[in-house]
């Protein structure tokens, strides 16, 4: 059994390094499973941020590390919800 933590519950990503022949469609395909498996008291720029760093030893090129990487770049800038300008707008 692989070791898993709050940044890959399920060894998805993990094991997406040891899956021969790969491509970019599972990899994404992965990816959503994992993203939907994520803690919710864990954000997914902190996860991925350790999944990147865990895995810096496997290729650069390969699927999985693409599709990590786009994700981090992509991910949305936390916004601050709530407090007293949310409770006091017009409308």
């Amino acid at each position: 059994m692989r070791n898993t933590d709050a940044a890959d519950p399920k060894g998805l990503i993990a094991e997406s390094f040891e899956i021969d022949g790969i491509t970019p469609a599972d990899c994404r395909t992965i990816f959503l499973d994992w993203a939907l498996s994520l803690p919710a008291d864990l954000s997914a720029d902190r996860a991925l941020r350790r999944l990147l760093s865990r895995h810096q030893d496997k290729p650069r090129d390969h699927p999985m590390q693409t599709v990590l990487r786009e994700a981090l770049a992509s991910a949305p800038v936390p916004r601050r919800r709530g407090g007293w300008a949310a409770r006091h707008r017009d409308g």
